[in-house]
């Protein structure tokens, strides 16, 4: 009889420990802000796929980056490419796009990605690639899109960084966070004013975007030759 007692006691202490195990690893939308709080603090650099960092997702991105954006003030990076370093000032008028841009770099989600769309006397794409890291990556940060921000008075002039809009089904021409282009064009390209944000401009390193631009490319405008994204880093 006690035996029969004492399995009964150890099965419901092991039911328990299961339910709580659970609800541990449960991270819903609603605990959000709370997450964001401890993470921010913490200004993680390390680019690991912690689970300290909540998977995002269209619902709930503007809500991270909504205290994100407070709490990392950062708005200078360095994009280091075999072709040189391209400096880029990132605009605080487009918030949520700069807060964006920080995050993915302190992720280190940009390292290792390419320069993958280049069409000289337009435009230089970057932060995507054909290797399956890159995948891994986006998998781990989460899939999500941002709103347009279109209204702050930039144009797209010569050296801006604007943000592209989704390959999914998408026709508000939300952006695709994970990717950005520089124009590279003399004069600018006014026409992709109010469909693409601008949050951004470089201040440094236009003869680099210059190169690249001038790269051989396929039929696709992929480069011939793979144009890495060494290195993103925060100067200030």
């Amino acid at each position: 009889m006690r035996v029969v007692l004492f399995l009964s006691l150890f099965v419901l202490f092991l039911n328990c420990e299961d339910k709580q195990s659970k609800k541990k690893s449960t991270l819903n939308t609603k605990d959000t802000t709370t997450v964001i709080k401890q993470i921010t603090a913490k200004k993680d650099t390390t680019g690991s796929a912690s689970p300290k960092f909540p998977v995002l997702d269209t619902k709930n991105a503007m809500e991270f980056f909504l205290v994100y954006e407070k709490e990392n003030p950062e708005n200078t990076v360095r994009i280091s490419t075999d072709f040189g370093d391209i400096d880029i000032l990132l605009f605080e008028e487009t918030k949520f796009h700069r807060a964006n841009f920080i995050y993915l770099t302190k992720r280190k989600y940009y390292n290792g990605t390419q320069f993958y769309r280049v069409i000289d006397n337009f435009i230089i794409q970057g932060g995507s690639g054909d290797d399956r890291k890159t995948g891994v990556k986006r998998k781990n940060i989460g899939r999500y899109l941002l709103p347009r921000d279109t209204n702050r008075g930039f144009k797209h002039d010569r050296g801006t960084i604007s943000m592209p809009s989704s390959d999914i089904e998408n026709p508000h021409k939300l952006a695709s966070p994970y990717e950005f282009f520089i124009v590279q064009q003399q004069g600018g390209a006014h026409f992709l004013n109010g469909d693409y944000t601008v949050f951004g401009k470089v201040i440094k390193g236009m003869d680099v975007v210059d190169k690249i631009a001038a790269v051989k490319t396929d039929e696709a405008d992929w480069p011939l030759k793979n144009i890495y994204i060494r290195n993103v880093a925060i100067l200030k």
